[in-house]
C-alpha cells in the first residue's frame, strides 16, 4: 500500500475509531463535540475535536466513504502534504465560519468531518470538474454537479436545523478547499472559469441568508 492510500485510510480509521466511541458514550460526545457556549468559554480544543464524532453510523459512512472516493483526486494532482493541509485547514475554516455565524446561540452544538471533507471535494471538482463519479455505485454525474448539490443540500440542512450534522461547516471547507486549491493552481482561474463561478454561487448564497437573518 502507497503512502497516499495510507494517509487516507489512517484518517478513516482513527474518525471510525472516536465517533464510534461517541455513539456508545455521551458523555464523551458532549466533551468533544462543537458547542458554541464552552468554546466561548475557552475550551477551543472542541473546533477540531468535533470533526471526528459522527451524528449516527450513516453519517459516518458516507462522510468517510465521499472522502475516500475524492482523495485520490487531490494526492494525485497535490500530493500528500498538500492534501493534508487542505483537509485540517477545511476542518478548521469549517467549524471558524460556524463559529462567525452562530456565536450568539450558545446552545449551538454541531458535529462531523463534512468541512473537512467538503474542503476536498471542492479541491477535486477544481482539478477535474467533468469527470464522472458514481454516487453508491449507482447515480453516475459529474463531479462539479455532486460539489454543488452537497452544499445547495447543506443550505436546505441549517434551515432545517433536524439534527447535529455541521451543515454550516460545510461552507467553509468549501471555501478553505477553494482558495487553496487556487493558491497552488492559480492556472485554474483562466481553465476553468466557469466552474469557479458555479461553485461560488452557493456560497455567496449562503452569505446573503446569514446577512439577510435566513438562517
Amino acid at each position: 500500500m502507497d503512502i497516499e492510500n495510507i494517509v487516507v485510510w489512517v484518517i478513516i480509521g482513527i474518525t471510525a475509531l472516536i465517533s464510534f466511541k461517541g455513539f456508545d458514550n455521551v458523555y464523551f460526545f458532549r466533551k468533544y463535540d462543537f458547542h458554541i457556549g464552552s468554546i466561548r468559554a475557552g475550551e477551543q480544543f472542541r473546533m477540531f475535536t468535533s470533526a471526528f464524532l459522527h451524528a449516527d453510523p450513516m453519517h459516518l459512512i458516507f462522510n468517510m466513504y465521499t472522502l475516500y472516493i475524492f482523495a485520490p483526486m487531490v494526492l494525485d494532482e497535490l500530493g500528500v502534504i498538500n492534501f493534508l493541509i487542505i483537509y485540517f485547514s477545511s476542518l478548521i475554516c469549517g467549524n471558524l465560519l460556524t463559529l462567525s455565524i452562530h456565536k450568539n446561540d450558545l446552545h449551538y452544538r454541531a458535529i462531523g468531518a463534512s468541512g473537512a471533507v467538503m474542503g476536498v471535494i471542492y479541491s477535486a471538482v477544481l482539478l477535474d470538474p467533468d469527470q464522472k463519479i458514481y454516487l453508491f455505485f449507482i447515480l453516475k454525474m459529474p463531479l462539479y454537479v455532486f460539489g454543488l448539490g452537497y452544499l445547495l443540500y447543506s443550505i436546505y440542512g441549517m434551515k432545517a436545523k433536524a439534527d447535529n450534522i455541521g451543515h454550516t461547516a460545510h461552507f467553509g471547507g468549501a471555501i478553505g478547499g477553494l482558495v487553496f486549491t487556487l493558491c497552488k493552481r492559480p492556472e485554474l482561474f483562466q481553465t476553468q472559469t466557469l466552474v469557479i463561478g458555479l461553485l461560488v454561487v452557493p456560497i455567496v448564497i449562503l452569505f446573503f441568508m446569514a446577512r439577510s437573518g435566513k438562517i
